[in-house]
């Protein structure tokens, strides 16, 4: 890639013969407060939470609050208030041709349309993939493939992926028993699987356990990775699991046995803290199979979610309302609506209030954990402001590549290393179309918060998040200055050009 030149030296010192292999598990939908380590007391993550015990913990980390926006920013290296950071492809074409309600000429008159109306990509765009192949790794993606929400083949080859198996279309991976998935542009069926939306359940996740199918889309994406690892031991690759785990609504081939005959559980909230447990058990395969294969010290594995906290099941409806258990409406100033205060078993939210698609901490805080054993301190934890968007930098860093010119992403490797930390965002940009519960946010490096709390009204609140996470006390009122200045800034950064595409 002409973009892209070796650097002469890296920021950091291996002192190993061969670079580092890179392992990013990127789940969905999960708030930081389902894993133990985050303080999780229902459902136990004791693989996820070996990972921090063994390496570092952010606790001020930032994805989107909407899936695609969230996959967009971490390939891009981009801020997604750039332009085209909300620009997605229509889902659900595949759907309507597997359940016959297309024919196969509509369908692929229909997708080639779709295709030359689908975000152009210039010569010149770099993506987080590119990154890896540029420095010599080999590239793999298993699970939910790409930003969203619906590519093919070549796409997936242009933003960088050597080999992928997984779902182009990601409507279809609201069921977890598709007919069929795709492997280097390649289909292949699934056995026993036969329903056109994968097996998709009903909000209320009251079908029985196993319900869609007989091959549980999971299963085969860690039985995939496992295989990889295994014929790619001898060569440095960098591999990315976007795992459907545990976005709903709720699937799962068997209960875990912790949840099984839980007297007070709903059906549904077993089906959800089983896929928890089942996303938590890959990760200890995973682990394993490098200690097997004799690459754990020599590979950075890097866990992390989309975006915030989503109900599957319990008081889904009460947040759709924004309801209080009294009955009474919450509001966005003394009520906020928080899973502690309404009835989640699991407080998946951990104290936070909104949840996926809110401009509050719940909708866009995420769990961030990195280990490299011999590198990465144990059981460290680091409150840098950082976010998905910085990932493409830290590769670029950890590689020994340069970070393409324009990119919004600061490397956080010195941070990792236990280094001075000499470049840090001012702020972090969270760009939302939403505006059910607070909408665009702006984190600043001093831990002030500006929320556009409604943007109809053009009301915004400020919080002091290292101070107060869970977004009690507006300060508004209070740094009236702080709050015009950061309302511009805002402003500014949405809907902006991208300084890295010429």
């Amino acid at each position: 890639m002409s973009v892209l030149s070796i650097c002469a030296a890296s920021t950091h010192t291996c002192g190993a013969d061969r670079p580092p292999n890179v392992i990013l598990i990127f789940a969905d939908d999960l708030g930081p407060g389902m894993l133990g380590c985050y303080g999780q007391q229902v459902v136990t993550t004791p693989h996820i939470d070996q990972l921090a015990a063994e390496g570092m913990k952010f606790t001020n980390y930032y994805g989107g609050v909407y899936c695609a926006p969230a996959r967009w920013t971490l390939l891009t290296g981009m801020h997604d208030g750039r332009v085209g950071g909300w620009a997605n492809s229509r889902p659900g074409l595949p759907i309507l041709r597997d359940a016959g309600k297309i024919t196969e000429a509509q369908y692929q008159t229909r997708l080639a349309e779709l295709k030359r109306n689908s975000h152009p990509i210039g010569d010149d765009e770099v993506f987080l993939a590119q990154i890896a192949q540029h420095a010599g790794y080999e590239t793999a993606q298993f699970g939910k493939l790409d930003r969203g929400f619906l590519t093919w083949h070549e796409r997936v080859k242009r933003f960088g992926w050597d080999f992928y198996e997984g779902y182009y279309d990601h409507q279809r991976c609201h069921g977890f028993y598709p007919p069929y998935l795709w492997r280097n542009g390649e289909r292949f069926e699934l056995p026993g699987n036969r329903m056109a939306d994968c097996g998709k359940t009903s909000e209320a996740g009251d079908e029985p356990v196993g319900y869609g199918g007989e091959t549980y889309s999971q299963n085969v994406f860690i039985e995939g990775i496992l295989k990889y690892l295994r014929s790619h031991q001898d060569k440095p690759f960098f591999l990315y699991h976007p795992t459907q785990l545990p976005h709903g609504p709720v699937a799962i081939p068997e209960l875990h046995p912790d949840f099984a005959d839980h007297p007070s559980m709903t059906l549904a909230e077993k089906k959800y803290a089983s896929m928890v447990k089942m996303l938590d058990d890959h990760v200890g395969l995973i682990m394993a199979e490098l200690k097997s294969l004799g690459l754990d010290d020599d590979t950075v594995v890097l866990f992390s979610s989309d975006n915030g906290h989503e109900l599957y099941y319990g008081p889904k409806p009460a947040y759709k309302k924004q309801q209080l258990p009294s009955g009474e409406p919450a509001n966005l100033t003394d009520k906020k609506w928080r899973t502690r205060e309404h009835g989640d078993i699991f407080d998946g939210a951990g104290g936070r209030a909104g949840l996926k698609r809110s401009g509050y901490q719940g909708g866009m805080q995420c769990p961030l954990i990195v280990r490299w054993p011999g590198k990465i301190a144990s059981g460290t934890e680091t409150s840098l402001l950082s976010c998905h968007y910085d990932f493409l930098a830290t590769l670029a860093d950890l590689l020994g590549e340069e970070t393409p010119a324009g990119k919004d992403g600061i490397s956080y490797l010195p941070t990792l290393l236990g280094n001075p930390q000499t470049q840090m965002h001012d702020y972090v940009i969270i760009n939302n179309h939403f505006n059910a519960m607070g909408s665009r946010a702006l984190i600043s490096l001093e831990g002030f918060k500006l929320v556009e709390a409604d943007r109809d009204r053009d009301d915004f609140q400020l919080y002091n998040i290292l101070d107060d996470n869970e977004e009690r006390v507006d300060l508004s009122e209070r740094y009236p200055e702080k709050v015009k200045q950061l309302k511009q800034t805002l402003r500014q950064q949405i809907n902006s050009q991208r300084p890295d595409l010429r």
